[in-house]
C-alpha cells in the first residue's frame, strides 16, 4: 500500500494498481518539461517487504532558458531489507541550448531487490536536433548497506567534444543504463542477456556482473524503435529469470 505521498506542481503521484502483488505507480510531470533554473526533487522510501514498480508517464523534455542556469533533477531512493523497487523511466530529451544536471542516489539494504533503467537521448533526433544541448551532467550512485557498489558519472558538452565521433557515441542517439540487484543475479544471467541483446538490430549492448549480485547493462542505439525493444527485452528477462515474476514486466 501507498502509506504516504506528497507532491507539488508540476509533479503528481498517480493512483496505485496491483501488478502481480506490487504497487504500480505512474509518476507524472504534467508540465511541458523542466526549464532552466528549475529543480525536480523526488524521494521514495520502500519499507521492509514492500514491492513497488515506478514508471514515468512519458519522456521528460529539458528546455533552455535565458538565465543560463541548468535544470536540475535530484532523486533519492531508499529500499529497506526485504523491499523491492523497480524503476523504468522514459528517456530524457535535452533541447537545443539546454543545460541539465541530474543526480540519482540509490540506497538499498543488503536483502533488498532493485531494478533500475534510465535513458537519455541526443536531442530531438528526428528533427535533426542531435547534440545541440549545451551541457548534460549525470550521476547514478548505488550503495548497498552503505557500501558503494556502482557509480556512473559523466559530463557531456558537445561544444567542447563532439559525442558523435567514432568510439564515443558514433551514430547512436539513444542511451540507457540498467541495473539489476538481486541475490540470485549471477554471471550466467549476464551472459544470457548479453547474447540476447546481441541479436537486437541497431543496438549495441554491454552486460556484466559488476559486483556480487549486481548486473549492469548499457545500451546504445540509432533507432528509437529498436532501443525501446531492447529495453523491453532486458526488463522481461530480468523479471522472468532473476526476479521470477514475469508479469511485473507488463506496463499498464
Amino acid at each position: 500500500m501507498l502509506a504516504h505521498a506528497y507532491a507539488e506542481p508540476p509533479l503528481r503521484v498517480g493512483s496505485t494498481f496491483d501488478a502481480d502483488g506490487a504497487a504500480y505507480l505512474i509518476l507524472v510531470c504534467y508540465g511541458p518539461g523542466i526549464f532552466a533554473g528549475d529543480t525536480l526533487r523526488q524521494s521514495v522510501h520502500v519499507k521492509p517487504g514492500a514491492r513497488v514498480v515506478l514508471v514515468s508517464q512519458s519522456a521528460l523534455q529539458i528546455h533552455p532558458g535565458a538565465s543560463g542556469a541548468p535544470a536540475r533533477i535530484d532523486h533519492e531512493y531508499r529500499v529497506d531489507d526485504g523491499g523491492e523497487l523497480h524503476c523504468d523511466w522514459d528517456p530524457v530529451i535535452p533541447f537545443a541550448a539546454a543545460r541539465l544536471d541530474q543526480r540519482f542516489d540509490l540506497q538499498i539494504a543488503g536483502d533488498a531487490r532493485l531494478y533500475w533503467s534510465d535513458a537519455i537521448m541526443s536531442g530531438r533526433a528526428t528533427r535533426g536536433e542531435r547534440w545541440q544541448f549545451d551541457v548534460l551532467s549525470h550521476e547514478l550512485c548505488l550503495r548497498v548497506d552503505g557500501r558503494l557498489d556502482y557509480l556512473e558519472r559523466y559530463r557531456l558538452a558537445p561544444g567542447d567534444r563532439q559525442p558523435a565521433r567514432l568510439w564515443v557515441a558514433g551514430d547512436s542517439d539513444y542511451f540507457s543504463t540498467t541495473l539489476v540487484r538481486d541475490r540470485r543475479a549471477n554471471r550466467d544471467h549476464s551472459d544470457v542477456l548479453q547474447r540476447s541483446l546481441d541479436g537486437e538490430e541497431c543496438v549495441t549492448a554491454g552486460v556484466d556482473l559488476v559486483a556480487d549480485c549486481l548486473l549492469a547493462a548499457r545500451l546504445l542505439s540509432s533507432s528509437g524503435v529498436a532501443f525501446a525493444a531492447a529495453r523491453r527485452a532486458a526488463r522481461s528477462f530480468a523479471c522472468a529469470s532473476i526476479f521470477e515474476r514475469p508479469d511485473l514486466a507488463d506496463r499498464k
